[in-house]
């Protein structure tokens, strides 16, 4: 694998004149609106993304407010065309969703390519897929493939591996998603859609160490979230990637997810407007604090992160992993969740300002 220097170049170029070389990055669905948010990270970092997707025209139309990048459409119906998006690339980000469409193709490239791949994929069964089908395979040749490094998936499940701290094991996990508002993507939807009829409608929810379908009506609840926000109604079981993520590589046999009931109310309506840009970032107004709640026995340790816009803080997250990835800043190879593969606390950190930690509270430990 090939190592940097974590400011956006790498160090060693094989000619032994050790010179720093440029790290480039294949953005596949760099024209979306999360892709948009990881082109302008990878930027503002020193890395040079090259713009891939499928519609040649949106990756053009991104090229002229980016000059210099380089545009390379793809099919992932078209492995040949995958092979040359990610030919001479030091890694992959996979922006494109439904990732049951995408993820497989991109990561077969990413492997035939010898490269990294990372996505931000908040689709529970494509999560799955992507540790079911890969992690022999991705394991032997020492590849790393990072699903669900995003809000959900990769947020959730950093924040519960530092509320663990010491912890080999836990009772339960709950992580309460306290968003003042949901305006879900095109992108959002389509993944949703594509989820919900590949469960049958049913919903889905980690209990007893497995992943279970079922058709209960949601709970409402009320979670005390830290002030400034303070308690909020939320939906409970409003299950998302961090079922999948966690007990990836945590102990942990219960693991569920809950949202504040006006985020869950926008997404279910059909008349939420996508989100609309507030700054000079493209950020919306949109602000969230998650908690990560573990439970051992009467024993319960926390985490905290709050900021800005769910989808614009989905870009530092997956820059700071290929950053981390390249700079053999990692812990495993193969398929591993954010929490495995990456120092939980120290990454969530490095996130600042665009997130605002609160590390492991010990306060109400008995």
């Amino acid at each position: 694998m090939r190592t940097g220097t974590g400011t956006g170049t790498v160090t060693g170029t094989g000619t032994g004149t050790g010179t720093a070389r440029t790290v480039t990055v294949t953005v596949y669905g760099a024209y979306g609106h999360t892709g948009r948010f990881v082109v302008a990270e990878l930027r503002d970092r020193g890395f040079v993304p090259i713009l891939a997707g499928r519609d040649a025209g949106r990756l053009r139309a991104l090229a002229e407010s980016a000059p210099g990048l380089e545009v390379r459409p793809a099919s992932v119906d078209d492995p040949a065309s995958l092979d040359r998006t990610l030919a001479g690339a030091d890694a992959v980000i996979n922006c494109a969703g439904p990732f049951a469409l995408t993820a497989a193709p991109v990561i077969e490239a990413a492997l035939r390519a010898g490269i990294p791949y990372v996505d931000v994929a908040a689709e529970i069964e494509a999560n799955v897929d992507t540790f079911t089908r890969f992690a022999d395979r991705a394991g032997e040749a020492g590849a790393v493939i990072v699903p669900a490094m995003a809000f959900y998936g990769g947020l959730g499940d950093l924040l519960t591996t530092a509320a663990m701290g010491d912890w080999t094991a836990a009772d339960e996990a709950t992580i309460a998603y306290g968003l003042s508002s949901w305006h879900p993507t095109s992108g959002t939807r389509t993944a949703g859609t594509v989820s919900r009829e590949r469960r049958a409608g049913r919903r889905v929810r980690f209990t007893n160490g497995r992943l279970e379908y079922h058709d209960d009506e949601p709970t409402l609840l009320k979670w005390p979230f830290p002030a400034p926000l303070g308690t909020r109604q939320v939906m409970g079981e409003f299950t998302m990637a961090d079922v999948v993520t966690i007990p990836s590589h945590l102990d942990i046999p219960e693991v569920r997810t809950h949202m504040t009931t006006e985020a869950a109310a926008d997404l279910s309506s059909p008349e939420t407007p996508a989100p609309t840009a507030t700054d000079e970032t493209g950020r919306s107004d949109q602000t969230f604090t998650v908690e990560a709640v573990v439970r051992s026995g009467d024993t319960e340790r926390r985490a905290v992160a709050t900021g800005q816009d769910i989808y614009a803080v989905t870009a530092p997250l997956a820059v700071e992993a290929i950053d981390r990835i390249l700079t053999g800043r990692t812990h495993a190879v193969g398929v591993a969740s954010a929490g495995q593969i990456f120092d939980a606390a120290d990454f969530l950190r490095a996130l600042a300002p665009h997130i605002t930690f609160e590390p492991l509270q010990r306060g109400s430990e008995s």
